[in-house]
């Protein structure tokens, strides 16, 4: 009761009133907006915090809604920086910008989009568009100034409080919440000073606003004097054990600070890969040493040349590979999408520019020649012993070659090595087993997955052809993905209120749970590796031998597939109760035979001469074999089977679990019959991890061998897989050059990828 009549005496005084003209009522927020005055407790009552004495002339006189006490803690925010001109870079995430704002461009527009592409013009300066600026200007509660039109200038006017921005990352959202239309995503990075940062309100936020610091020297890292290096009698011989891309970018890094790397390779450079896997497709012949698996690259070469990762994509080492990647011929556009890919036509040519490099820089390589035996001698590897190729032999080269007195051996085999596995464990190698997954290849039309992800009204909106201009591609000819989706959602009937004018990309997706019951308990399943069809994307075997027949996604970066295809696999555990008839006889490596077992079933089922065994999604739920199968991608032929049988029944019963009751709800349509299983995905990771020291990276037990990548254990991905490969690098050159050479002493900048 006393509060209440203090508040009524303060409103019958005019000196009181005066800052709160434009408040129409009172109310406790209100007051409490205006907290310089008054201040609301929690007992929801109110009481005069501080009255100063002031005259009636100033008291009279019409004041902002900033009150006095606020303008002083403004200006006081940049009395204590020592630096209010210094120049700070924060990352703004979640700058949310509609289709249709992108769309609305004239003509014009789009061609000055077009010539950007052609010209060499960063991809962080291409996405920055007026409608981005706006929503980011919208983010940071900054008034815009006048923008200037996309359609008569290439530059976009930036407000006095911003130095300058840049595109990070841009990706589609297409998650429908409460009936929200897709959105593009952004994140970006604004220079801005110290002084207008305070004012702002600028607060580090995890995830939201960060403050960047590019204080960072990963780059001279992998620059550093190699004065250690000369002052030695002898270079430290190095050897590397295949080229993909741990061992690629562990070689490049190496020879940039003076090491003279030689690596190993089983299979063949780009240019007679290619040669070999024509053979598996037209006459299916198969090179057990050059395939889909083995050869320059790696096993990513001819797959989609996902450069997606979860180790951090905007981390320190993830940005410099990607950097690297476009320093070779990678698209520019990867530093920027949030789901860059390279595409085997772009991989083929960045490798070829990376082997001249290496070998410029003085390093070596050498093309079908095979580790066959790894010399240990009391706990240390001092020689490896290869096979070459045929060949290489009929050039008349010897069959067998030693490489002796080595002081590194970096192992970066790929995951379907088996055979080096095998001499491993016989050298007496540290191995265990790890998780994996195995599972089928599911293709569906593109245009279904067009309608499930992005719906009726804006599925109809996607476009290969457009997309593709914008990035710099030219067609002759319509696409004819966007011709299958024109035809398809040709029958809705399109309402002029609700027709969007926005393109959106062709759409993929990610599934997965933890609760795909298979009769007993809980597995985990999910999509991996998905390909959509504006790639030209197709299914092909990654068999290495006949009589297996395993099976992978593949893509081109600039041409159209009709389908998507994603691998749909379900995990299994070391300890799994199905590996137990497979480790009474081979004990650790339990999970290879294993994998071997499910390709042999498929090479029966589907008749042998690598053709795929397929069945109809709604039949492999149903547990039928289809009477009839639709087109498939996979070039080699496919034969209707009971996929349903090839894998134990446990891990059918979680796929199922797993597609009809947790993937069908997160995209309805997802179970359709026009999807169709291929048999099967088997190579999704290694089986075996090389136990390394987690400080020296050295093989447990084994000093001076390092294994490295995917193979290893210890990456999921060319990406990952690089960045394992230069973490080896880094501990190397710290252990030859001494101290002072090398900034990475101590715990490297990356430890690898785990699974």
């Amino acid at each position: 009761m006393i509060s209440l009549c203090i508040i009524v005496f303060l409103c019958r005084h005019a000196s009181f009133v005066e800052p709160f003209q434009s408040v129409p009522t009172w109310s406790p927020n209100l007051i409490y907006k205006y907290r310089g005055q008054y201040s609301y407790n929690r007992e929801k009552s109110f009481f005069l915090s501080s009255v100063r004495k002031t005259s009636i002339e100033q008291t009279q006189k019409p004041r902002s809604r900033r009150s006095r006490s606020s303008r002083r803690r403004s200006s006081s925010l940049t009395k204590d920086l020592k630096h209010p001109d210094a120049v700070e870079t924060w990352r703004i995430y979640g700058v949310d910008v509609d289709p249709d704002s992108l769309g609305c461009s004239s003509k014009k527009t789009r061609s000055n989009e077009k010539d950007k592409a052609h010209q060499d013009v960063s991809p962080e300066r291409l996405y920055m568009t007026t409608p981005v600026l706006t929503s980011l200007l919208t983010r940071l509660r900054i008034k815009p100034n006048h923008l200037v039109d996309d359609s008569k200038d290439d530059q976009v006017e930036l407000p006095p409080e911003l130095i300058d921005t840049r595109v990070i990352r841009r990706s589609t959202d297409a998650r429908r919440r409460k009936g929200s239309d897709p959105k593009y995503t952004y994140v970006v990075d604004v220079d801005i000073t110290k002084g207008n940062a305070r004012a702002l309100k600028f607060v580090h936020q995890p995830g939201r606003m960060e403050r960047v610091n590019f204080e960072s020297d990963l780059k001279k890292r992998n620059e550093v004097d190699a004065d250690g290096l000369d002052n030695r009698a002898t270079l430290p011989k190095v050897l590397i054990i295949g080229a993909g891309p741990a061992g690629l970018f562990c070689a490049l890094s190496l020879a940039s600070s003076g090491f003279k790397p030689i690596v190993l390779e089983r299979g063949q450079p780009v240019e007679a890969r290619g040669k070999s896997i024509g053979a598996l497709i037209h006459r299916r012949s198969i090179d057990p040493e050059s395939n889909f698996s083995f050869g320059e690259g790696g096993a990513g070469t001819w797959s989609d040349g996902k450069l997606t990762t979860r180790i951090g994509r905007n981390s320190e080492p993830v940005r410099y590979v990607l950097e690297t990647l476009v320093n070779y011929g990678a698209p520019k556009r990867i530093l920027v999408e949030g789901a860059p890919h390279l595409g085997t036509d772009n991989l083929v040519r960045l490798l070829r520019n990376m082997r001249e490099d290496l070998k410029l820089k003085g390093g070596e390589i050498h093309f079908g020649c095979r580790a066959s035996k790894f010399d240990i001698q009391d706990g240390v590897i001092t020689s490896v012993e290869a096979e070459n190729s045929d060949e290489k032999v009929n050039a008349n080269a010897e069959k067998n070659v030693s490489f002796n007195q080595l002081d590194a051996v970096v192992l970066a085999t790929g995951h379907s090595a088996r055979d080096v596995y095998q001499e491993l464990h016989a050298s007496g190698v540290t191995l265990e087993a790890k998780g994996f997954a195995v599972g089928f290849r599911i293709e569906h039309p593109q245009r279904i997955i067009n309608e499930i992800q992005y719906g009726k009204e804006w599925g109809r909106r996607v476009f290969v052809s457009n997309e593709s201009e914008q990035l710099g591609q030219k067609f002759t000819h319509r696409m004819s993905t966007d011709d299958a989706n024109a035809q398809h959602f040709g029958k809705y009937d399109t309402d002029d209120k609700t027709a969007h004018s926005g393109n959106l990309p062709v759409p993929s997706y990610r599934l997965a749970t933890n609760e795909a019951f298979d009769g007993e308990s809980n597995r985990g399943a999910y999509s991996f590796c998905m390909c959509p069809g504006k790639l030209k994307c197709q299914i092909v075997p990654s068999s290495t031998e006949e009589g297996e027949l395993c099976i992978n996604g593949m893509s081109f970066s600039n041409r159209d597939s009709l389908w998507a295809n994603s691998a749909c696999v379900v995990t299994v555990s070391p300890d799994d109760p199905i590996l137990d008839k497979y480790q009474s006889t081979h004990g650790q490596l339990a999970g290879l035979e294993f994998q071997r077992d499910m390709e042999r079933k498929a090479w029966t089922l589907g008749g042998g001469n690598f053709t795929a065994p397929v069945q109809r999604l709604t039949d492999f739920v149903a547990g039928r074999v289809s009477s009839s199968v639709p087109s498939s991608s996979y070039r080699l032929g496919v034969k209707s089977a009971a996929c349903h049988d090839i894998y134990p029944k446990p891990l059918y019963n979680a796929l199922v679990n797993a597609i009809t009751q947790h993937f069908e709800k997160q995209m309805p349509g997802f179970l359709t019959h026009e999807a169709l299983i291929h048999g099967v995905e088997t190579r999704t990771s290694s089986p075996l991890r090389v136990v390394r020291d987690p400080k020296s990276l050295e093989a447990l037990g084994v000093h001076n061998l390092y294994p490295a990548g995917e193979g290893a254990g210890f990456a999921g991905g060319i990406v990952s897989a690089a960045v394992d490969g230069l973490a080896v690098a880094e501990v190397i050159k710290a252990k030859f050059l001494g101290e002072g050479k090398s900034s990475s002493q101590g715990t490297p900048f990356s430890v690898g990828f785990d699974y």
